[in-house]
C-alpha cells in the first residue's frame, strides 16, 4: 500500500468515531418532553397537556419565558410534538419552554355561552398560565408568556392573547380561523355559539375580526402566517388590512402551501423566531 493509500484508511478511521460523536452529541441536545394532568375547576376534569423544556432545564441556574401552542379542531394535546418532534430542538434553539394543552374536540378555546361545560378560555387563562408558572422555571410575566396555535388553535390564541393583554404579551396565528362568521355551518362552531341565524350576537361578540377593534398599537405583538391556498387565506388577508387601516404593526407571512402538516411544520419555526425576538430582543 503506497504512502496516499494508507494515509486515506487512517483517516478513514479517524473519521468514522468522530462523526459518530457529532451524531450522539445532536441527539444529546435536545428537550425533556413531559406529560402532566392539569385539573380544571371549572369544568371539573383533568386537562393532559405536554411541557417541553430545554436540555439544560434545571441543570442550570435560569428560568425561561414560555409559549402555549394550541392544536386545531379534531385535534388534542399531542398533536404538535407527534407531527413536529423538532419541537425538542427548538426549545433549545430558542431558548423557552413549550406548552401545549388539550383544547378539547371543538371547543375553540371559548367559554361557550350555550353550554356551561365547555370553560377553555377560563381554563387557559386562570388555571393552565398559573399552574404552569408553580410547577416550572418561568419567567411569570407577559412580557415572557406568548401563545400560538394552527387553524382553530390560530384563532384561539388570537382570541385568548386580545381579551387577556395582562396574560400574553406576544401572539401568532397560522392559518387561524380568524372571521369564524363565514363559517356558520362548520366544525362544530354552532354547538359552543348557537346557531348564527338566532345568536348572531354570540358570533359577532366571539370572531376575532371583531376583538382586532379593541386593538391599540404596540399593546401586543401579533403575527399572522398563512399558506396562500390555506382555506382561511381569504380571513387572514382581510385581517392584515383591518390591521394596517388602524395602523397596527404586525408580522404578516403569505407563503405557499395550504391547511397542511406540511405547513405547519414549516411554519412553527419562523413563529418561535418571532417570540424569541419578542423575549429576547436582540441578545
Amino acid at each position: 500500500m503506497n504512502f496516499a493509500g494508507y494515509f486515506t484508511m487512517i483517516m478513514k478511521k479517524l473519521l468514522i468515531p468522530f462523526l459518530l460523536i457529532i451524531g450522539m452529541s445532536r441527539q444529546a441536545i435536545c428537550g425533556r418532553v413531559d406529560t402532566i394532568q392539569i385539573y380544571s375547576t371549572a369544568m371539573h376534569k383533568d386537562i393532559p397537556c405536554v411541557v417541553i423544556v430545554p436540555d439544560m432545564y434545571g441543570k442550570l441556574d435560569a428560568a425561561y419565558p414560555v409559549v402555549y401552542l394550541l392544536h386545531g379542531y379534531s385535534g388534542n394535546y399531542l398533536d404538535w410534538i407527534t407531527r413536529v418532534p423538532e419541537l425538542k430542538q427548538y426549545v433549545d434553539e430558542f431558548h423557552l419552554i413549550i406548552v401545549c394543552p388539550d383544547g378539547g374536540y371543538s371547543s375553540w378555546y371559548w367559554n361557550s355561552p350555550i353550554d356551561t361545560a365547555m370553560r377553555y378560555e377560563t381554563f387557559m387563562t386562570r388555571e393552565l398560565v398559573p399552574d404552569i408558572d408553580a410547577r416550572y422555571y418561568t419567567i411569570p410575566d407577559r412580557e415572557h408568556r406568548g401563545i400560538c396555535g394552527l387553524s382553530m388553535g390560530g384563532q384561539g390564541a388570537l382570541f385568548l392573547a386580545i381579551r387577556h393583554p395582562e396574560e400574553f404579551g406576544a401572539v401568532a396565528s397560522i392559518s387561524g380561523g380568524v372571521d369564524i362568521r363565514d363559517f356558520p355551518d362548520n366544525w362544530d362552531i354552532k354547538k359552543r355559539l348557537g346557531d348564527m341565524k338566532t345568536h348572531r350576537e354570540n358570533w359577532e361578540k366571539y370572531t376575532v375580526m371583531n376583538l382586532a377593534d379593541s386593538l391599540k398599537n404596540n399593546e401586543l405583538d401579533i403575527a399572522l402566517d398563512d399558506g396562500v391556498h390555506d382555506i382561511f387565506i381569504k380571513q387572514n388577508r382581510e385581517l392584515h388590512e383591518k390591521l394596517l387601516s388602524m395602523h397596527i404593526d404586525h408580522d404578516y407571512t403569505e407563503r405557499p402551501g395550504g391547511h397542511t402538516w406540511s405547513y405547519w411544520r414549516n411554519a412553527i419555526p419562523y413563529e418561535l423566531l418571532f417570540f424569541r425576538k419578542y423575549f429576547y430582543g436582540n441578545e
